[in-house]
Formats: C-alpha cells, sequence, structure tokens
C-alpha cells in the first residue's frame, strides 16, 4: 500500500460507496443496470429480451456496441451471443446499437488504475472494482485499450443465455411443455416430440414476459462457435467492396464539404476565397473554427476550391521547430517534472554508485495515426435535433460533442455508427465530427458530409507522444545487477482530455506503461516517468505508452544483458517471475528455434512486452544484405485467456506486427514553422508488402482472465528488430524511425 498513499485519488471505496471527482455513488446505484434502449419504440410482436438482443416475426438482431475499426468486433461480439442463445451464422444480423449507458464498458477502467495487470491484491482488486463502478455509473461506452472482449466476453454470452432461457420460457406458456423438456438449435426451441418453434415465432410470446435473469453460461467444452475458426461476417461485403464504411454513405438532399485549418493548430487571421468562390460546383464557403469549409456538389470539387483559397494562418501554440520539441523532452528530466515513481526495488542509487555503470538514451517521435479512410461524417442540424453518421469510438461523448457545439441536449442528437477503415486511436478524437456539426448549423436541415483531404488528415491529426529514456545499469558475475530506467513523455492522457473537457489529475499511467510493470527479478530496479509540458497536441495511438515505453525498456535492457556476457532470451526467461509470461518467452523460446546456428551476417532479437495485461513476445530474424536490411521471419507468443476466433486472433496478431514494424522503420511526425512536415503516404509509408516477414503465431490459454489482442502485438515488434539487427551488424539503434539510420529491403 506504500505507493497507493502517495497517488491522488481520483477514486477509492469507503465501505460500500465509490467516490469519484467529488461525487458519490452508494452500492445500490452501482449495481443497478441502466434500461434497456431497446425497448423504446418496439413494435407488436417485437421482443427485447436484453439490450443486446431484438426478436421480430422477421429476424434476429444482436446488438454489437463495440465499434467495429477494422479489427472484426462487430463478429467477435456476436458470435459470444450467438454461442448461448444457439444461433448458427447468417441466421441473424448485427447492429451497433444506438450509444447507450446500458453499453458501458467496465474493462477500459483497467487501465486507469496504477497497478499491475498481474497484481490481484486486495487494493489492486478493489480499485478495479471502484473504477469500473465509475464507468457503468458514467455510462461510459467505447472502444479502445484492447478492451472490447474483456469486457463483452461475460456480459454477451450472459445475454444470449438469458434470450435462450426467455425463449425457452415462452415456448413453454404457450404449449404447456415444461421448460426443463424443452432445448435449443440453430434459432429455434425444440419440443420432445420433435416439433420446432422458430425464434421469430415467438417474438411476441417473449415480449409479454418477464426476462429469465437466472442462467448458467455453458461449460467451453461445449461450444460451438466460440475458439473454432470462423468466417467473419463481414469478409465477403469487405472482399467484394460492398460493405459501406462511412465515407461510403450517401444521404438524400446531402451537399459535400471540406475543410482548411490552420496547420499551425493557432487561429486564422484572414483569407481570401475569390478565386475559389467562382470554381466549379462549389456551393458555400463558410468560416469555421480555425479555418473555412468548402460546401460543393461533390468532395473533389470542395477539395479543388479549398486548395485556391489564400491564408493567413497564426502562430502555432507550440515551438515551430521539431528540435526545440526534442529540447523540450531533454529538459524534462527533473524532479519539478517527476510524475510518478512506480517501481523500485532494492536500492539502485547505492548499486549504482562507484560501479561502472552502462548508459544509454533512446527515442521515440511523434507519429500519425494514418487509417486508409481519412476521416469523414455527415451531420444534419434542424429544429428538432442533430443526426449524425459516422464511425466513432466513443458514441457518448460524440453526443455530448454535437450536443455541446449546436447547443441543444445530447438526447436530443441521434448517432448512426458505421464500419470504420482503421483508427489506430484516430476515431478517438471529434474534429470531423465537430467541424460537420458547425457546418450543418449553418444549411439547416440539409445533411453534409464532410470529408478531410489525405493532407488535411495528416495535417490535422493528433499523434504519437513524443518521448525519450534515459537508462542506466550495472552487471554483476554475469547478470544484471541494477536497471534504472527514466522516461519522458508528453501526455496523451491530458491532451485527448483536454479537448474532450475532461478533468484530468494525478499520475499519468501511460508514461511508463509497458515498462515498470516487466516481469524481470532484477534486484535493483527503479522506473520513473517524467511528464514533458504539452508540445504538439497528442492522443491515443495503438498501444499508447507501451508502444514507446516497450521500446524504451527492452533495448537498453538487452544492452545490459550482452555486457554481462547473458543471452538475450536465456536470461529473461532466467528473470522472469510470472507464469503466463514465462510460458510465453519459452514457448517463442521454442518456434524461433533460439539458440540455433543462422549463418552468416543474420541476427535474431527477443523482446517481451506485457501491455494492456497481454505477456508478448517476439522473436525477430533478419538478414544484413548489400542493400540493407531484410526481415525474414517473426515469431510471436502471447496470452489472452481464451481466443474467441483463431483465424481472427492470428490475422489480428500479423497486422499489428506489420503496424509496429512498419512504423518503427519508416515512419515520424516532424514540425518545421510549426507545422506538419509529413502530409501523406510517401512521407509516412509504414511498412511495404515487398517488406512483409514471414509471420508465425502462438496463442496460449493460461490466463485466468480474457484479455484482448488489438494493441499488444505492438509494443515488442521495434526493440525485437531492433535487437536483431544489433546481432546481425554490431549497429545498436536507440532512435525511431530506423531507415535515419539504416536502409531497409
Amino acid at each position: 500500500m506504500g505507493r497507493l498513499k502517495t497517488l491522488t485519488r481520483r477514486a477509492f471505496l469507503i465501505g460500500s460507496v465509490a467516490v469519484t471527482g467529488g461525487v458519490a455513488f452508494g452500492a445500490y446505484i452501482v449495481g443497478r443496470d441502466p434500461e434497456n434502449p431497446l425497448l423504446a419504440g418496439l413494435g407488436d410482436g417485437e421482443a427485447a429480451i436484453t439490450p443486446f438482443v431484438k426478436i421480430t416475426s422477421e429476424g434476429v438482431t444482436l446488438i454489437t456496441p463495440h465499434a467495429d475499426v477494422g479489427q472484426g468486433v462487430y463478429h467477435a461480439q456476436a458470435l459470444l451471443i450467438a454461442e448461448e442463445m444457439d444461433l448458427d451464422l447468417g441466421q441473424f444480423e448485427v447492429s451497433p446499437g444506438e450509444p447507450s449507458a446500458a453499453y458501458w464498458n467496465t474493462a477500459m477502467a483497467e487501465e486507469a488504475v496504477p497497478f499491475k495487470s498481474t497484481d490481484e491484491s486486495f487494493a489492486a482488486e478493489t480499485m478495479r472494482s471502484v473504477m469500473g463502478g465509475v464507468f457503468k455509473v458514467f455510462g461510459v461506452q467505447g472502444t479502445g485499450g484492447s478492451s472490447s472482449m474483456p469486457d463483452s466476453f461475460v456480459k454477451l454470452r450472459e445475454a444470449g443465455a438469458v434470450a435462450r432461457e426467455t425463449l425457452k420460457a415462452a415456448a413453454a406458456a404457450r404449449t404447456g411443455v415444461p421448460v426443463g423438456d424443452l432445448t435449443t438449435a440453430s434459432g429455434e426451441v425444440r419440443l420432445p416430440d420433435a416439433s420446432t418453434i422458430a425464434y421469430t415465432d415467438l417474438a411476441t410470446d417473449a415480449a409479454g414476459i418477464e426476462p429469465v435473469r437466472s442462467v448458467t453460461l455453458r461449460d467451453p467444452s461445449e461450444w460451438r462457435l466460440v475458439g473454432k475458426p470462423t468466417q467473419r461476417l463481414d469478409i465477403v461485403g469487405k472482399s467484394t467492396g460492398t460493405t459501406p464504411y462511412g465515407i461510403d454513405l450517401q444521404i438524400p438532399g446531402m451537399v459535400h464539404a471540406t475543410v482548411k485549418m490552420n496547420p499551425r493548430r493557432g487561429p486564422m487571421n484572414g483569407y481570401d476565397a475569390s478565386a475559389a468562390e467562382g470554381m466549379r460546383g462549389v456551393e458555400k464557403i463558410i468560416p469555421v473554427r480555425n479555418g473555412v469549409a468548402v460546401v460543393a456538389s461533390n468532395t473533389w470539387y470542395a477539395i479543388q476550391a479549398a486548395n485556391a483559397i489564400e491564408f493567413d494562418w497564426g502562430a502555432s501554440p507550440y515551438p515551430p521547430e521539431q528540435d526545440q520539441h526534442w529540447a523540450e523532452v531533454d529538459a524534462s528530466f527533473t524532479e519539478e517534472r517527476l510524475n510518478m515513481e512506480w517501481r523500485h526495488d532494492g536500492d539502485v542509487d547505492a548499486a549504482l554508485n562507484g560501479a561502472e555503470v552502462i548508459s544509454a538514451e533512446y527515442r521515440a517521435p511523434y507519429v500519425a495515426h494514418q487509417p486508409l479512410e481519412p476521416l469523414n461524417a455527415i451531420v444534419r442540424v434542424d429544429e428538432n435535433g442533430a443526426e449524425v453518421w459516422a464511425n466513432h469510438q466513443l458514441p457518448g461523448f460524440l453526443k455530448m460533442q454535437v450536443a455541446g457545439v449546436a447547443g441543444i441536449e445530447a438526447d436530443q442528437v441521434t448517432f448512426h455508427n458505421q464500419y470504420g477503415g482503421g483508427s489506430f486511436g484516430h476515431r478517438l478524437e471529434f474534429e470531423n465530427i465537430t467541424l460537420a456539426t458547425e457546418i450543418a448549423m449553418q444549411m439547416p436541415g440539409v445533411p453534409v458530409k464532410l470529408t478531410f483531404s489525405r493532407e488535411e488528415d495528416f495535417c490535422q491529426d493528433f499523434g504519437r507522444q513524443i518521448g525519450a529514456a534515459r537508462a542506466k545499469g550495472v552487471v554483476k558475475d554475469g547478470k544484471v545487477e541494477a536497471f534504472d530506467l527514466q522516461i519522458a513523455t508528453t501526455s496523451a492522457v491530458a491532451s485527448q482530455g483536454g479537448r474532450m473537457g475532461l478533468p484530468v489529475g494525478g499520475p499519468d499511467t501511460q508514461i511508463s506503461a509497458g515498462a515498470w510493470n516487466n516481469p524481470y527479478d532484477i534486484p535493483n530496479q527503479r522506473h520513473r516517468a517524467y511528464l514533458v509540458p504539452e508540445l504538439a497536441p497528442v492522443s491515443s495511438w495503438r498501444s499508447v505508452g507501451a508502444s514507446g515505453a516497450g521500446f524504451f525498456n527492452e533495448g537498453p535492457l538487452d544492452e545490459m544483458i550482452l555486457a554481462a556476457g547473458g543471452d538475450p532470451l536465456e536470461e529473461r526467461i532466467r528473470m522472469c517471475t510470472h507464469d503466463d509470461a514465462r510460458k510465453v518467452l519459452e514457448a517463442v523460446r521454442e518456434m524461433s528455434g533460439w539458440g540455433s546456428d543462422l549463418g552468416p551476417n543474420r541476427g535474431r532479437g527477443v523482446a517481451f512486452v506485457n501491455s494492456f495485461g497481454v505477456p508478448t513476445a517476439e522473436v525477430i530474424e533478419v538478414t544484413m544484405t548489400d542493400w540493407g536490411i531484410k526481415i525474414d521471419k517473426v515469431f510471436v507468443a502471447l496470452d489472452v485467456g481464451t481466443i474467441i476466433d483463431p483465424d481472427n486472433f492470428e490475422n489480428h496478431v500479423q497486422g499489428g506486427v506489420v503496424f509496429g514494424l512498419g512504423h518503427a522503420i519508416n515512419s515520424e511526425l516532424t514540425y518545421s514553422d510549426g507545422i506538419a512536415e509529413q502530409t501523406n503516404y510517401h512521407a509516412a509509408e509504414g511498412m511495404r508488402l515487398y517488406q512483409t516477414p514471414e509471420i508465425h503465431v502462438r496463442g496460449l490459454e493460461n490466463a485466468e482472465k480474457i484479455r484482448g489482442v488489438g494493441e499488444p502485438p505492438i509494443p515488442p515488434a521495434a526493440p525485437a528488430l531492433a535487437n536483431a539487427i544489433f546481432a546481425a551488424t554490431g549497429q545498436r539503434l536507440r532512435e525511431m524511425p530506423f531507415n535515419k539510420f539504416i536502409d531497409f529491403v
């Protein structure tokens, strides 16, 4: 409890009362479930048994409230409900539903507590419970932090089981056959005489009875869908180009718009639109916050006209040159900017004093989100309220943002969540939503489709936090005796929260995430996090703090293990104090054939990072060619507790590795004259197809808690690659992107 006492208590428990932000919630309030949003507007013969299941005579609709941004989460959520409800694939439709407090995400609270995911102490579990209660009371619906499956795993199976048992009760009431004599399969209730009643035929009956709440979930040995390879529900549509994304939507009567905003993020002093006003298709030019919107008959005309406007842009609110940003980071390793000492084992200062100290400095730059689908939204505002069509990961907050701009109540905003063409944290922000609302307010009753140009999307992105690390260590008797890691970054939490109007205080859990919670038993180990004052605005980027902190931890540690004369993988296994993490390391050792001779000009590197509760190890093999480094193979082992769909799991991990490697090799955001210098994919390539290695994946299921897989494969990728390059070439890479120092083929 020593460290807990040093924290600013944003939430804590007193008896049966959760207290946060000065508001107290009794146990009754925390335990009370929100109203079922599907009950509003039900027609005759329609049943909404739970907030996740709606049945009509026409079919079954499963509500999958976590936003789908390409990760297949609509499919995974539907599998959980269908498993317990005895539905087959093809027997239901899916819908994200309307935003509602009934879809609160308890699992998102786990990243807000200052404990290792492996810490199951009373204090840790109590804090998690309290924060989960806070998220429930406030009805925080959200997708992020690899939380969709941890949040859904039990509640959606329970929703399916409640629907199943309620339909059986409805069939029993109709037929007089005892419930115990009824079974279900393939979307129907089956009677002892082999006759059946389709779920859709029981909608009216089910609507007239109370849902059966006392249910038993099936044993995994009985699962038909969960844990089995299945074809994703969206695979045909996405493969044939028929799945409609937000950018594809057409609303009758809509107009098209784009924006040009100050690339320095400051004010707009003035503009001259005379050259644009007479251009083909242009209907209206409207001033908006920090810029101008062009409304036209199609998006191309709007973008062409926007590019023709001359602007007088104001100065940036942050230092204009990239060197100044790095200077501020370097100046942040001070006691005044110490945000939190997350870990202190042994006596680090004594171990470093008088010893031969190994030192290293590492850097991670700003990086853009750069999803393939640029930001877009359709908004209509009239006397009755506002209606929004877009993809977003925080639908409840979206309604509040729109309401704030339009001067209406949040319950006057209707939101239709769409498929998103990638996000990586980008669709946690609101610029496209609020700007579309501004434009729509000036065109009452007209649906306005706002689409960012690719260049505007890059320029206005809130990228990954910039940061650096300073590491010191001492080796003794072939082992790492002391490891002192200091990390300084800007705060994605504070920057993003500030734009949302949320109070942010206390220690930032993301600065050192993926580093301080390592499972290594080093006699003297200290992890400190330093808060760099806000520079360029930043946001959550896939794996958030761990995307940099994993690199900061695993690079220097590799240096120290080698300085001690140890084997990088075997020594990590020896130091590992957590069973699940050790098994992950042992698995990747076996997969990769670690220790075998690779031959000349080749090398292997390993890294381990626990992010979002998922222990993940990666081994990478590279070859030094005459033209540069070739990445040959990647071996990944990770433990998420339970794998919902093995195919989607493997694809997700492979995609995460490609994402992590591509950005480590090729991508950064830099500023000159206050403007981001990278404006399209030519300057931030990610990984090319010809560079993509073989990726071998092994999912372990030893952990008791289920975890998500969207982000954990990313943090180990950069350090494993850097460590492999050192093994092959002797060149140590301590700064991303690596292509600044070495070529890749």
